[in-house]
């Protein structure tokens, strides 16, 4: 299992977060003239967001896509695209180029389609990745127990956008997504999975130590994805 690194405060967490990618991303333009990072929803990685979009970064070179987006425009509060477009793409990070995840497409899988081959005109490869993972295990939108969950964590396949149906009888997720699988976190330059509270640490490490082929935090460790760790109690 990867060293859980841990932080006194939520404002070094949330530092050492943003300083690790913006660091990759700041090489990979150095070493390539480009760079693609990849970045998570939700409320957790909005100090990170903050920190990266005033950083020293030439951002007119970077690419900025999401690990997963609900199918849904970005008009919805649910949009992910929309949280992204409000705390990372502003002031100096305004000039990155935002690659989405959704497209009004017909159905969800035809929107994955293109997203994926938006993807691939990027390069197909991510360098920065920041992951948050859910109370339930999950991380980008591989959900235990969802349909598509062995697809996403087959490591042999190329890395792709899947689309995701709405779970059954309550499960998760409650609305159709789309996710990068588990290859685009292979072939990354370097993945950060920010955590924070007692909770999820518990889940990590309980995740960490589980099957790879149905729980996804096991499923990063058994491909030896570039995984950094870092958490702290309260952000």
């Amino acid at each position: 299992m990867p060293e859980i690194e841990v932080f006194t405060d939520g404002a070094t967490w949330a530092e050492a977060c943003a300083a690790r990618l913006t660091e990759t991303l700041s090489g990979a333009v150095a070493e390539t003239g480009k760079a693609v990072f990849a970045g998570s929803g939700g409320s957790t990685p909005a100090p990170i967001y903050g920190l990266m979009a005033a950083a020293d970064l030439d951002w007119s070179k970077v690419a900025v896509t999401l690990i997963d987006e609900r199918y849904v425009p970005e008009t919805s509060p649910d949009s992910n695209a929309a949280l992204l477009k409000t705390t990372l793409l502003i002031g100096p990070a305004a000039a990155a180029r935002f690659v989405p995840l959704y497209t009004p497409e017909v159905t969800v899988d035809r929107a994955a389609i293109v997203a994926a081959h938006a993807l691939a005109a990027e390069g197909g490869r991510l360098d920065a990745v920041l992951l948050g993972m859910g109370e339930d295990g999950h991380i980008c939108s591989m959900f235990p127990q969802s349909p598509t969950l062995k697809t996403l964590l087959t490591p042999t396949l190329a890395p792709t956008v899947l689309g995701l149906p709405h779970g059954r009888d309550g499960m998760a997720p409650s609305l159709e997504r789309l996710s990068i699988n588990l290859p685009y976190l292979m072939q990354a330059r370097r993945v950060v999975l920010a955590l924070t509270g007692k909770q999820k640490r518990a889940v990590f490490e309980r995740e960490a130590a589980g099957d790879p082929t149905t729980q996804p935090i096991a499923a990063l460790i058994a491909a030896n994805v570039p995984l950094e760790v870092l958490w702290t109690e309260t952000a």
